[in-house]
């Protein structure tokens, strides 16, 4: 049976989305509003996201648009999960593939019972300082603004608690890990911490949100599969040519 999408535009809705690969958050709440404009013929409509997605991740993205954009705080304080991939021996300014490696380290020392115990050190509320490439505000200003600029500002750490921590698969010099965490908590941080555990470096290589809450990565639409239910909506009537 072909599945239909009705845009309730008076009470809004909340839509489940997994995040392109190189998009902000903000290139794709940009796209849907663009999307929902040419299927309602709205020129303004109220929408945001319940918790940033860095471009080089991807997965679970919440959107919110009209009455239901007042949910976006309860969505963004639930547990989040996170499939995260760590090159070890290498370390990178930005803690990611945003920038290039500045620094290696030896991984002879590293094996699966060392990353297992020292994952256990993350368990529980931990301290963690948010890396300098990063939307953390200071001074009015987002903290990678002064990165990119070359510039170093004092970054408070913050108190987060990481729920679940599981070493998926090892080799001396890549980690794939599971994470169960509070708002706020960085991963690239939690990468950047890891290798400084384990008396190495490391740096994220790969990122994918898997849940928020009770929304998993399966639950989620494409932008793709998205267009298309707006497309065979016969409630809705897109203008010729409005396939983005």
């Amino acid at each position: 049976m072909e599945q239909k999408l009705v845009l309730d535009l008076a009470e809004g809705q909340v839509f489940r989305f997994n995040k392109p690969l190189h998009w902000s958050s903000f290139n794709l709440v940009s796209k849907v509003r663009t999307m929902i404009r040419y299927a309602s013929g709205l020129k303004k409509i109220k929408i945001g996201h319940a918790g940033t997605l860095d471009p080089l991740a991807t997965g679970v993205l919440i959107v919110c648009t009209g009455k239901k954009t007042k949910e976006i705080d309860n969505f963004q304080y639930q547990t989040k999960e996170y499939v995260a991939e760590l090159a070890l021996g290498a370390t990178t300014p930005s803690f990611d593939l945003e920038t290039d490696v500045d620094a290696t380290y030896p991984t002879e020392h590293i094996t699966r019972e060392l990353v297992e115990e020292t994952l256990k050190q993350f368990l529980g509320e931990i301290q963690q300082v948010p890396p300098a490439f990063s939307a953390v505000k200071i001074n009015g200003k987002r903290a990678y603004e002064y990165a990119r600029k070359g510039q170093e500002v004092e970054i408070k750490p913050k108190t987060l608690v990481i729920d679940e921590i599981e070493l998926m698969e090892y080799s001396q010099t890549a980690i794939k890990i599971r994470v169960v965490c509070s708002k706020g908590t960085y991963i690239r941080g939690l990468a950047r911490d890891i290798g400084e555990a384990l008396k190495s470096g490391a740096h994220l290589t790969s990122l994918v949100r898997t849940r928020i809450g009770e929304t998993k990565l399966e639950d989620c639409l494409t932008i793709e599969q998205f267009q298309s239910l707006l497309d065979n909506d016969p409630t809705i009537k897109m203008p010729e040519g409005a396939s983005l």
